[in-house]
């Protein structure tokens, strides 16, 4: 069930966003763009489906069509991870099937939204999917969104379970991170994935395999620098390295009033930066005309290329 997987699975593997051109439309070429500019800054996989790939608002039709074309794209270079989310039990294990048929790499599984389970029946439900899976899974800690946690407990019964090979922490809670880590420093094949940007290099240096962070849609190379400064324990190279990311959370992430304003900050910047369309699926738009300059201002006023290339040069 490891699919050919090195294990444990190590590195940076951006959530990407998902190219639109209408509301149930891929855009093919800003996607191809896309998985191209991601793959020369050196990522060490792709996570498809994600929360910054606006998942829960596209079609079945569309997921099913977005991971045959990721899969098609990134031709084996590196894992495909794909989320699968859902209210509903079977349509999770029809996305798991569509993954494996095109030859993703492992999938990525939240707690189910809406109805608030209790943790017995949350490990219950893993129990039931998990064994039911095609693919090996990474569950998916995201209590902002799912209004769910993986209890610590859940997630040290779920341990048990063949095909469970990670958790990607998206608390930003890193108290809950270090008992995660603490649980399973024994499981040579488990991956502990941070979620958010600004908590990559504090995470590296506490134990975490790698990080799955939505800027590395644009700027994947400083992600994948990050990773490798806080791994080694550069900490002058690896601070230095944390004010770029920072730079983009606070400039192009938190732009927007509101929690989806990361996400069209990240597409505003893409499509600036001539990669892909900005087209939000619905019920969000993408950013107008005064967020757009702001976040045109910041790239331009930054110069983010050639700063990056200088620091990547030492």
């Amino acid at each position: 069930m490891t699919n050919n997987i090195n294990l444990p699975l190590c590195g940076i593997i951006p959530p990407i966003v998902t190219p639109l051109l209408d509301c149930d439309t891929l855009d093919h070429t800003g996607l191809e763009r896309l998985i191209e500019h991601i793959l020369e800054g050196g990522v060490q996989g792709i996570f498809v489906l994600g929360t910054t790939g606006e998942a829960q608002s596209l079609s079945y039709r569309l997921r099913y069509e977005l991971i045959e074309n990721v899969c098609k794209l990134v031709a084996g270079r590196v894992p495909v991870l794909v989320g699968i989310t859902d209210t509903a039990f079977i349509e999770s294990l029809h996305l798991a099937d569509k993954a494996a048929k095109h030859g993703a790499t492992t999938v990525v599984l939240a707690p189910p939204y809406y109805f608030p389970a209790g943790q017995p029946e949350l490990l219950e439900y893993l129990k039931h999917i998990i064994p039911q899976l095609p693919l090996p899974v990474f569950l998916y800690n995201m209590p902002s969104h799912t209004k769910l946690v993986f209890e610590p407990e859940t997630v040290r019964s779920a341990l048990t379970l063949p095909g469970v090979i990670g958790l990607k922490d998206s608390s930003a809670n890193m108290t809950y991170f270090q008992l995660i880590r603490n649980m399973t420093l024994d499981l040579p094949h488990f991956s502990l994935l941070m979620g958010p940007d600004n908590l990559l290099a504090e995470a590296v240096m506490f134990g975490a395999h790698g990080g799955v962070c939505g800027g590395a849609n644009l700027f994947p190379k400083i992600y994948v620098e990050l990773f490798k400064a806080a791994q080694d324990r550069q900490i002058d190279r690896m601070m230095e390295l944390h004010q770029l990311v920072m730079g983009i959370v606070l400039n192009i992430f938190e732009i927007g009033k509101y929690s989806s304003g990361f996400i069209k900050g990240i597409k505003c910047a893409l499509s600036i930066m001539g990669i892909c369309s900005d087209f939000m699926a619905e019920p969000f738009h993408r950013f107008r005309k005064d967020e757009r300059e702001r976040i045109h201002t910041y790239l331009e006023k930054c110069n983010l290329s050639d700063e990056i290339n200088t620091i990547l040069k030492k």
